[in-house]
Formats: C-alpha cells, sequence, structure tokens
C-alpha cells in the first residue's frame, strides 16, 4: 500500500481485486508447521483443518468449509450459530482468529511455495 492515510488504506482494501484480496486471508501456521515449513503464516484454503483462537468458539476446531473473499470471512465445520428458528447456520470467522493446525496439499503450486 502506498498511502499511510487510514482512509486510503480502507479504500485500498476493499477496492482490491479478487487475487489480492487472497493474501488478506491469512493466518498463522502451528508450531509445528512453523518448524517444518520455515513460514509463521499462510492463506487458508478449503479443506485446511483449523483450530479457534479467538472468540466464542475459541478452542473448536474444523475443516475450512468455504472462504469468502469479498467478506473476508471463512466457515468451519462444527462452528454453527443458533438462529432464532432454531436452525443453525455457519459462523463466519476472520482468517487471523484461527490457527492452521493441517494444510491441504493436494495442488502441487502449495507445496512449491511452502518451499520456497
Amino acid at each position: 500500500m502506498k498511502s499511510k492515510q487510514p482512509r486510503k488504506q480502507r479504500k485500498a482494501k476493499y477496492n482490491a481485486p479478487l487475487h489480492i484480496r487472497h493474501k488478506f486471508m491469512t493466518a498463522l501456521l502451528s508450531e509445528d508447521l512453523q518448524g517444518k515449513y520455515g513460514k509463521r503464516n499462510f492463506p487458508v484454503r478449503k479443506g485446511d483443518t483449523v483450530r479457534v483462537m479467538r472468540g466464542d468458539d475459541k478452542g473448536k476446531a474444523g475443516k475450512v468449509r468455504s472462504v469468502d473473499l469479498k467478506k473476508e470471512k471463512i466457515t468451519l465445520e462444527g462452528v454453527v450459530v443458533a438462529r432464532s428458528d432454531l436452525s443453525e447456520v455457519p459462523r463466519p470467522i476472520h482468517p487471523s482468529n484461527v490457527v492452521i493446525t493441517k494444510l491441504e496439499l493436494k495442488d502441487k503450486l502449495r507445496e512449491l511455495v511452502l518451499k520456497r
């Protein structure tokens, strides 16, 4: 980002194209993954296993069900909120509030990025 002004920082963030918004969706790697790959954080992807570190669902773990680049949120299997009609819907969580415990490495490009 070029500017120091918060107004322009926010504008650049909310108007960023999706391929750049993907970089905003990073979460910390667990300590064993940090030691294994030599990286501190990594973008979250559908299929990764994460543990919630902040909020009402602290301590819960599950697979990433979906990644929403527009709203900058992820949803996990097993982390739900009850509506007033007693139906359950997935609770959106910001990726900065989770730790990646297991990576989904079916993609060769993702493995190459980790080895860089």
